[in-house]
């Protein structure tokens, strides 16, 4: 493909390969991407694929109050729907004037900082599967408060849906562990320094030492 313009090749039609690129990983459902047909290294034909991502919220949202529209925007980011619901919600506090109590102010901060949390565990996962029980954990205590683990339809115009539950708070505060999980990652380097790896690993070792003892 060059200047925009597909670039048609006379070949075997039969042998033309059709990769599809993604920008996302290739496992994940309903990613949208185009399927390519290439001669060689030229595209002779390009098939856009919209995906299920993109379900056409704009429109809905304009049949829809704010309160009616919430259940959707919290779908935008499912890794980290507060955030979505508190921009859509700010918008018509902050054109109405609205003053919101300190105390839903506080459970606002409280949520987003879980819902940011919960997002970067799930990055981490891939690499460190074992912290996802603490992402649970954040999840539990997202149920306990809006009955729902994710999709949470919390937030609302003035204030929150509900106050926390008795006991909420505490759990929560279980959670600032992060002196248990330095520690628990000094443990695993630890464990890991006697085992030999490959070329590329050694390597890598090797340089760290070097930078250590140059510092």
């Amino acid at each position: 493909m060059r200047g925009g313009k597909v670039i048609a090749r006379a070949s075997n039609p039969k042998r033309q390969p059709t990769p599809t690129p993604q920008p996302p990983q290739p496992p994940e459902p309903g990613a949208p991407g185009p399927i390519v047909t290439l001669d060689g290294e030229d595209v002779i034909n390009c098939e856009p694929v919209l995906g299920y991502l993109h379900r056409g919220m704009e429109k809905i949202a304009e049949n829809r109050t704010i309160i009616q529209y919430l259940p959707y925007v919290t779908r935008w980011d499912y890794l980290a729907t507060m955030f979505t619901e508190a921009i859509t919600i700010n918008g018509p506090e902050q054109l109405g004037n609205i003053q919101v109590p300190k105390r839903a102010s506080y459970i606002r901060a409280i949520m987003l900082e879980l819902s940011r949390i919960a997002s970067h565990l799930l990055w981490l996962g891939p690499f460190m599967a074992d912290i996802g029980r603490e992402r649970e954990l954040i999840y539990d205590l997202f149920e306990a408060v809006t009955g729902m683990r994710m999709m949470h339809n919390y937030f609302r115009i003035g204030g929150v849906a509900t106050d926390l539950p008795h006991g909420w708070i505490d759990k929560s505060r279980y959670l600032v562990r992060i002196n248990e999980m330095e520690e628990s990652i000094k443990i695993i380097q630890q464990a890991l320094e006697g085992i030999s790896g490959g070329p590329y690993e050694n390597l890598e070792v090797r340089r760290f030492d070097r930078t250590k003892d140059s510092k």
